[in-house]
């Protein structure tokens, strides 16, 4: 009896254990990788980073950081450009995931991305996609989103940040943040308009970027 009831605590213990190491290794396989730096630091919720593109030795003219620009000839309504001198670091921005948990910034994480300026032309400094809905149209990245409140009515605020080479990252727009949406998901690129490059959404060339911090 004593070597049944010995036997029953061993095996109890081993279930135990090992349920106890499937979830640890579980929960460390569940959470993202963070996103860092050009100096290795974790990006965090409370500062601001520049977007700059990486470095491309078949790139010599890869311009500068991101700003806001009016399109067109017209100042207002403002949208999302790449500076077009490497000397411009562009405009400070923070990153705000869906999950502000421990304030750590991670790849494939939806997130708001919100200039470091207060509105421009009435609107929120708030990254948005206008026409995304639909997969032959041209869609652009504005402004005037929405931080928080994720759902279907804030499904063009959200972006993501992935891994794209060794030490660089894209931009990437496809939003889980409502189950039952359809979403189109593609990376975010540049479009020459007028001598200015405007960021939009391609399925083609992604801009490579590096973050650093402000």
């Amino acid at each position: 009896m004593m070597k049944a009831s010995l036997l029953f605590i061993l095996s109890f213990l081993v279930f135990s254990i090992s349920v106890s190491t499937n979830s640890s290794f579980t929960s460390a396989a569940e959470a993202p990788e963070p996103v860092r730096d050009v100096a290795g630091k974790i990006l965090r919720t409370d500062r601001h980073y520049y977007i700059l593109p990486a470095a491309n030795v078949f790139d010599k003219f890869r311009g500068g950081g991101l700003t806001l620009s009016g399109i067109g000839k017209n100042t207002c309504p403002a949208a999302v450009f790449q500076e077009t001198s490497e000397q411009k670091n562009g405009i400070p921005l923070a990153f705000l995931p869906v999950n502000p948990k421990k304030g750590v910034v991670r790849v494939s994480t939806d997130l708001n991305i919100k200039f470091a300026y207060p509105e421009t032309c009435g609107q929120s400094p708030v990254w948005s996609i206008d026409n995304y809905v639909y997969p032959s149209g041209d869609s652009f990245v504005n402004i005037g989103g929405v931080v928080g409140n994720p759902g279907p009515k804030t499904l063009s605020s959200w972006f993501k940040i992935e891994k794209f080479g060794y030490q660089d990252y894209k931009l990437v727009y496809c939003p889980a943040v409502c189950s039952y949406c359809k979403v189109i998901c593609k990376d975010v690129g540049i479009e020459y308009q007028n001598g200015k490059r405007r960021l939009h959404l391609t399925t083609d060339y992604p801009l490579r970027v590096v973050f650093k911090q402000a």
